[in-house]
């Protein structure tokens, strides 16, 4: 899904395949989305603690990490999953792919990923600005989802297809669970109209087309946590990000992350040891600044650079199984509605 990608660390991984691979007794097979990264040594020293080898398999994109699971649920890939997401979540159950249940910690930031997953991170789906483009247009920032339809804003904003990239999937549903679902589709049919440019990825979104990076566009699609990642990775250290979010109404969702076992694993102490080993004090503060999300168990400390990508305020949400059974219809509607 290409998430997140300001840097990632390099680990070693297995080759992702549709048939399960051959694996000695003493391996953990751990499937993860693209944009899992934590730092070497946290892997190192789970493996010596617990006498086991990390097979780290990179599913690709978290539906496509899903749909392989649920394609090789009758010989198993992997033995425990990692970024199934509240998006998934109820496609995942309906799909008997994980083990029903798994001892659930407390201190969690959200206990409604049901019994099979315990939450690791939360992030926030929302729009980043170019502070220096917006100063130089003159204009204020706008206030609402419907400023951004005036011809003042034409040009402003670029967002990744919900049919191919995961933020710009959130970033629809924000905008459905914000608007209600008849005013959210007339919103983006206006936004057609007035400059929107939709791009394939996030990455292109980010990168390309994005102001802040040579790009044309002073609004992007990205994460609450976007700003204090341009602070951590430049070389001069501002004391200011060079972009920051905007938060609208309609225009923010959170996603939370977890990990389940896969049903079936033979590796079920080594699997259980591995949820631990993420919701471990040690992984909860790395994967702030390596997968730049926000940790999952309370009280955990937040990297200095947080400052820069505070956690919005409020958000939307929607239901599991109302994602599950209307999802893919309104990624279709939004395909006729902007695309065609």
């Amino acid at each position: 899904m290409n998430r997140r990608l300001f840097a990632l660390a390099t680990i070693t991984l297995a080759v992702s395949g549709l048939s399960a691979p051959s694996h000695a007794a003493d391996e953990l097979r751990v499937m993860v989305h693209s944009s899992f990264s934590l730092p070497k040594p946290l892997l190192a020293q789970f493996e010596a603690q617990n006498g086991v080898k990390l097979v780290l398999i990179k599913g690709g994109d978290a539906g496509e990490m899903l749909n392989k699971l649920i394609l090789t649920r009758a010989q198993p890939v992997a033995d425990v999953v990692y970024g199934i997401d509240n998006t998934l979540q109820a496609k995942a159950l309906a799909a008997g792919v994980l083990e029903p249940s798994l001892p659930q910690a407390a201190g969690t930031v959200d206990a409604q990923l049901g019994d099979a997953l315990a939450a690791v991170d939360h992030g926030f789906v929302n729009l980043n600005y170019d502070r220096a483009a917006v100063a130089k247009s003159g204009l204020p920032l706008p206030k609402t989802l419907q400023d951004l339809t005036l011809p003042a804003y034409k040009g402003w904003l670029v967002v990744p297809n919900p049919a191919t990239s995961s933020p710009g999937y959130a970033f629809l549903l924000a905008t459905i669970a914000g608007l209600g679902e008849e005013k959210a589709f007339a919103w983006w049919a206006q936004m057609r109209s007035n400059g929107l440019k939709v791009v394939k990825g996030w990455s292109e979104a980010y990168y390309t087309e994005f102001s802040r990076n040579k790009g044309s566009y002073p609004l992007v699609v990205s994460y609450a946590t976007s700003p204090a990642a341009e602070v951590f990775y430049a070389k001069d250290q501002p004391a200011e990000s060079p972009t920051a979010s905007l938060n609208l109404a309609g225009g923010v969702f959170r996603q939370v992350e977890g990990v389940a076992l896969i049903k079936g694993t033979a590796q079920k102490v080594a699997a259980l040891k591995w949820v631990d080993f993420l919701r471990s004090a040690p992984v909860q503060e790395a994967l702030q600044t390596s997968m730049w999300m926000y940790p999952a168990v309370a009280k955990t400390p937040l990297a200095p650079v947080m400052r820069h990508g505070a956690a919005p305020a409020a958000f939307e949400s929607l239901p599991p199984q109302v994602i599950a059974d209307k999802g893919a219809s309104w990624v279709a509607r939004w395909t006729q509605v902007v695309l065609k």
